[in-house]
């Protein structure tokens, strides 16, 4: 299916080629909508950004880059489009509403500095946020309602994949550290008088806690000996480490089970919903372009020469449905990506 829709877009972005003076600084164009040099710019400066070490691609490797990031842009276009006829356009307020929430993680000032300081161009930026909301959207209120998963087939998925609702015995566990043995001792004591892992940072505020769950083949041998003989609700000795002081009190000793039907539910609705988004996306895709007249325009194959790109733009689709089901708008980790 994707190698079928992959041929599909590439016969479309060569149905028309638009070398018109109006047109200089759009890459392309979708049933009319531009997408500019600009957008593609900044999507290959993330990909950039987000390299480990320095970044001295081949030709052939930054033929396929651009080539991606331009097909994944017109599937964006044709996804803010089909939203837009179904009157469920992202609007605005959702776009303001959704970079609210990502100013909230940052202080006063801080997110401007961090846009500054990675090279992200605001507008830039808020074109991708809405592209993503779009995206999610779509997922949610259009190719959701179209999947069904009926009882017979959830039965059936828990049977063949059994192995992967067996859970290994593991236990639960209070790691308490602090900067020396004695206080160390005594919030334990007092977390054994009073149960409340609240308190102790309350009573003692050098003292740091943590609850985590550990699967018994994956602790560590200082752990394995410090729990050995314990049962729930019991504490270990004090151990000391170069970070400090810490103890374990044993909550919970859970045996190696499998999930039963019911449990595994949610678990095996998750698996087939995704398998049948991609199913139903790969047909929205299809359709969408057959019916979809994209064209680009020279001056991106002049533009793509000059920088030894290519005289082509090859998209790979198997890297547009990896990023639709991704891609997540975040100044965090210099891509477009919501955080």
């Amino acid at each position: 299916m994707l190698r079928t829709i992959c041929m599909v877009l590439i016969l479309a972005l060569f149905a028309g080629c638009s070398g018109d003076s109006d047109d200089i600084g759009i890459v392309a164009r979708v049933n009319k909508a531009p997408i500019y040099l600009t957008q593609l710019e900044f999507q290959h400066d993330q990909f950039q950004a987000d390299s480990i070490g320095s970044y001295a691609p081949s030709v052939e490797k930054l033929r396929a880059e651009y080539g991606d990031i331009l097909a994944d842009l017109i599937v964006q276009e044709l996804v803010v489009q089909d939203l837009v006829r179904r009157d469920m356009a992202v609007t605005d307020k959702e776009v303001q509403e959704a970079e609210d929430v990502v100013r909230a993680d940052y202080p006063e000032g801080a997110f401007e500095q961090v846009l500054v300081e990675e090279y992200i161009d605001l507008k830039s930026w808020r074109r991708q946020l809405k592209y993503y909301l779009a995206q999610k959207k779509l997922f949610q209120h259009v190719l959701r309602a179209q999947i069904k998963i009926d009882y017979k087939e959830a039965e059936a998925y828990y049977r063949e994949h059994i192995s992967d609702f067996y859970l290994p015995e593991s236990m639960r566990i209070l790691v308490v550290r602090g900067p020396s043995r004695e206080l160390v001792v005594k919030a334990v004591e007092k977390f054994n008088r009073d149960r409340n892992q609240m308190n102790l940072a309350t009573a003692f505020g050098e003292v740091e806690t943590r609850e985590v769950v550990v699967r018994e083949g994956r602790i560590s041998a200082a752990w394995r000996s410090a729990l050995e003989g314990l049962k729930p609700g019991q504490s270990s000795d004090v151990l000391t480490d170069r970070l400090g002081f810490e103890a374990l009190v044993l909550l919970e000793r859970s045996e190696a089970k499998v999930l039963a039907p019911a449990q595994a539910y949610p678990l095996v609705e998750e698996a087939l919903l995704e398998s049948k988004l991609r199913d139903v996306f790969d047909v929205w895709l299809t359709d969408n372009l057959a019916s979809a007249k994209i064209t680009v325009s020279e001056h991106l194959l002049a533009e793509a020469e000059e920088k030894s790109v290519a005289k082509s733009v090859e998209p790979d689709m198997s890297a547009i449905q990896e990023n639709m089901e991704k891609s997540n708008p975040d100044t965090s980790n210099s891509a477009a990506s919501e955080k």
